[in-house]
C-alpha cells in the first residue's frame, strides 16, 4: 500500500501530520473570521432623540434626517445597504447613513435603476446586505405630506 506524504512525515516525526492539520484548520478559521468581520459596516451610535422616537418610515424621522444631512460634510458620510423594499409599486433601498456624528437609516426611493444598482434590483437586495454604497447621492422631495430621498447616483458598490 502506497504511503501519502502525511504518512511518510508521521513515520519520520510522529504527530507531524496531525500538527500540520491543526495549523491549517486554525489558520482557516482565523482567515474566515477576519473576512466576515471586514464585510460589515463600522459600528455607530445614534445620539439624536428624533431618530430614537420615530421610525425611518415617518415624516418626522425623514424631516430630521434631511435637516441633519444639510448640516454635515457629505464627504465624511458613508452609506451601507440594509435592505430592499417594494411598497405600493415603489422601490426603496434602506440605507444606514454614518459619519460626522450622524447615525441614521435612510429610505431611498429609486425611480431610475442605473447599471450600478441593477443587480440589487434583480436580486431584491439579496446578497448585497452590508454593501457600501460609495458616494451615494440623493435628491430631496419634500412637501407638507411627505419627505423622500430620491436616488440620483452612486460611484461604486463595495460588497
Amino acid at each position: 500500500m502506497a504511503k501519502s506524504n502525511g504518512d511518510f512525515l508521521n513515520l519520520l516525526v510522529p504527530g507531524t501530520f496531525a500538527m500540520e492539520n491543526y495549523v491549517v484548520k486554525t489558520m482557516l478559521i482565523f482567515c474566515v473570521s477576519i473576512l466576515i468581520a471586514s464585510c460589515d459596516k463600522p459600528e455607530c451610535k445614534n445620539s439624536n432623540p428624533v431618530f430614537d422616537k420615530y421610525s425611518a418610515e415617518t415624516k418626522e424621522y425623514k424631516d430630521e434626517l434631511v435637516r441633519q444631512l444639510k448640516l454635515v460634510d457629505s464627504s465624511k458620510l458613508s452609506y451601507w445597504l440594509e435592505k430592499y423594499q417594494e411598497t405600493d409599486n415603489l422601490q426603496y433601498l434602506h440605507v444606514n447613513i454614518q459619519g460626522d456624528d450622524l447615525c441614521a437609516m435612510g429610505m431611498v426611493r429609486v425611480e431610475k435603476w442605473d447599471d450600478k444598482l441593477e443587480a440589487i434590483r434583480k436580486t431584491k437586495g439579496i446578497g448585497y446586505r452590508g454593501a457600501e454604497l460609495v458616494n451615494l447621492k440623493t435628491d430631496v422631495l419634500e412637501d407638507s405630506a411627505k419627505t423622500e430621498l430620491i436616488y440620483r447616483s452612486v460611484d461604486a458598490i463595495i460588497d
